[in-house]
């Protein structure tokens, strides 16, 4: 017999050879019909695999992110088996599942897939799911593997080579064999949607110098009205693209001359941000931070003691030379090498702690081409970075604090669904983090406690943590249903270390301080892009580049638009006058696609009253008010959307 541990902690006996789909029947056949996959202790299992041994199953359904994952793995399969079919002579290389879906890496020689092949695709793979072919896991010796693919596909061999005898195995179903490590849901006939979305060039072991091939990406579902749902949302998606939006309300743009991944604020946008800093630098500042501004390079040496260079160093921009010999800079890929140093300008007491120092600090990493994509990934950004330098006994309230920050942040700009991700060091690689395992140890606990004890929802990740320490990130979801990580906050032994900061104790001895990482808004050339498409350019009221237009119905009524605008001036509303030779109705349309959220209507009743008519975006028509009555109604909306902090 063996004993089987489930997540709730109860503890079940089979005999020996059962499998997660019988353990899944002995809880329920009803929930056993929904059993996609599972994990045993720490390996991905097919759900027929045999336990001979006591340890923990975890059993998945399609509602979880791993059944998701086995669920869109096996759809790569039968995707790889109708590109065979269809495409005779086809080479497959890789086929993983992703986020949302899955790919496969495929070489079709002098054949080509257009959008006009997808729906053939798509037929074909419906089809084999129709079968309900069972998907069966074997291993082989790295001899038969070899066997099998020389001579058919190059691709998979050079694959094999890399791999040790007695770690090979193949998945098969139906006539198809793929060379698989595992991880499938039953049977093909679970897969009842699928949709080819879009086909790409793709290097092989993404070279460069090597062959272009074609990747096809695909989504699949276990219902048609998943699939019908989820090709709503990505309609909706690319509505609400900041690329385009960032265009249409023009609010930055980039420049092949000025480079890639560097983007270019325009008037409207660099205003947009000046309003974000602000907003954080006004919470900052009841909170006790002091701005600080460093260079945006430094002497390599600053990046080897920090740990930067060997960690950042492939994906950073080649060292600047000076005229003097052996001295080399970096373009900065952190801040924090340089708040140490500010840190280390003079001693300080425990009295004096925490010191925190805040900067908009601009960094540069240097993305391949292909991995850049409008505001999301660029080769410049800039980081609403701040450094906590504190005693041990400081940290967790300091931690907590910069919690409550983060939840202001994310409550004024429309963020409210959203979990919390404590990233821990895998232990497995220990070779990836610097510092002690001590040190490790006690920044870990310190981040669960603080999580705990304000009552946020968050898991744990292994792996996630950052190389110097373990971190607290927010995953946000937008009004899309997307997950985003965003805000992030690290507690930090390392370099304090590396830094050899100190401050004298109530002992009157040294110590080391700990430091505290953190950036609500991550940088702010993301957090705009997500901002731009959870809110569709409709941004709240306190932060819109113009809260308002007034539009005259005819040049004999410019001078009282001018007026109104004064008058709106005079409450700190930002508006503009629209006294252009053109319809009201055009310049109502126009308003509405430039999401101006009020249009203010002046004419001759208007004029006569001292009044405006006043429509809201979107349609609603408020009537006609003074514009007294008006900038009351702009300044109770904002205090409503603008959070108090403290």
């Amino acid at each position: 017999m063996i004993h089987i541990t489930l997540p709730d902690g109860t503890v079940r006996e089979y005999e020996a050879g059962a499998t997660p789909m019988d353990v899944a029947k002995s809880i329920s056949e009803g929930f056993a019909r929904n059993v996609i996959s599972a994990k045993f202790n720490d390996d991905v299992v097919e759900t027929t695999t045999a336990l001979t041994k006591d340890g923990s199953l975890t059993l998945y359904t399609w509602r979880n992110d791993a059944g998701k994952k086995a669920f869109w793995h096996s759809s790569a399969h039968i995707l790889a088996q109708a590109l065979e079919e269809l495409y005779p002579g086809v080479k497959l290389w890789v086929g993983p599942a992703i986020e949302n879906g899955f790919y496969y890496d495929v070489d079709l020689g002098e054949g080509t897939i257009s959008e006009k092949d997808f729906k053939t695709i798509e037929n074909k793979m419906l089809e084999i799911a129709r079968g309900k072919h069972d998907f069966k896991m074997r291993d082989v010796s790295k001899e038969e593997a070899l066997s099998y693919y020389k001579g058919k596909n190059d691709y998979k061999v050079e694959l094999i080579e890399n791999l040790e005898d007695g770690t090979i195995s193949f998945c098969d179903h139906s006539s198809f064999t793929d060379l698989c490590r595992g991880g499938h849901i039953p049977n093909t006939g679970i897969v009842k949607a699928v949709k080819i979305l879009s086909v790409a060039g793709a290097y092989y072991k993404g070279d460069e110098n090597n062959k272009q091939l074609t990747r096809v990406y695909g989504i699949s579902f276990p219902k048609q009205k998943e699939l019908t749902e989820h090709l709503h949302l990505l309609e909706e998606a690319k509505k609400r693209d900041h690329r385009k939006l960032g265009k249409e309300l023009e609010l930055f743009t980039f420049s092949r001359r000025v480079g890639q991944g560097l983007p270019l604020w325009l008037p409207k946008g660099a205003a947009l941000r000046e309003r974000l800093e602000n907003f954080l630098k006004a919470a900052q500042k009841k909170a006790g931070y002091e701005m600080v501004v460093t260079p945006h390079i430094g002497q390599k040496e600053l990046y080897v003691t920090s740990g930067h260079y060997a960690k950042y160093g492939e994906d950073s921009f080649q060292p600047i030379n000076t005229p003097a010999e052996g001295e080399e800079f970096l373009l900065k890929p952190m801040n924090c090498p340089h708040h140490c140093e500010i840190y280390n300008t003079r001693p300080f007491s425990y009295k004096e702690l925490p010191k925190r120092y805040a900067e908009f600090g601009t960094v540069y990493r240097y993305e391949q081409s292909g991995e850049l994509h409008g505001l999301t990934r660029v080769r410049g950004f800039t980081q609403d970075d701040a450094h906590i330098f504190c005693t041990p006994d400081q940290l967790d309230t300091e931690f907590k604090e910069v919690i409550d920050l983060v939840l202001y942040v994310f409550g004024s700009l429309g963020f409210e669904n959203f979990t919390a991700q404590v990233s821990i060091r895998d232990p497995k690689t220990p070779e990836k983090y610097i510092g002690s395992l001590e040190n490790w140890e006690k920044a870990e606990n310190a981040i669960l406690n603080a999580a705990k004890d304000k009552g946020l929802n968050f898991v744990v990740e292994e792996g996630e943590a950052a190389f110097y320490g373990p971190k607290l990130d927010f995953m946000v979801k937008d009004a899309l249903g997307r997950q985003w990580q965003l805000g992030t906050i690290q507690v930090d032994y390392n370099l304090p270390e590396r830094f050899d900061l100190t401050y004298k104790g109530s002992d009157n001895e040294s110590h080391r301080p700990v430091m505290i990482h953190r950036a609500p808004f991550g940088s702010m050339e993301r957090f705009v892009a997500i901002l731009l498409e959870h809110t569709g350019g409709n941004f709240p009221l306190w932060l819109m580049p113009e809260q308002a237009t007034v539009i005259s119905v005819s040049e004999k009524y410019e001078k009282y638009a001018k007026k109104v605008l004064n008058l709106l001036e005079n409450h700190e509303i930002r508006a503009l006058a629209d006294n252009r030779n053109e319809t009201v109705g055009k310049k109502i349309r126009e308003a509405e696609v430039n999401k101006l959220p009020y249009i203010l209507i002046v004419g001759e009743q208007e004029e006569q009253n001292n009044t405006i008519s006043v429509r809201k975006h979107g349609g609603e028509d408020l009537g006609t008010i003074s514009v007294e009555s008006f900038a009351n109604l702009i300044k109770e909306e904002v205090k409503k959307s603008l959070k108090t902090f403290k």
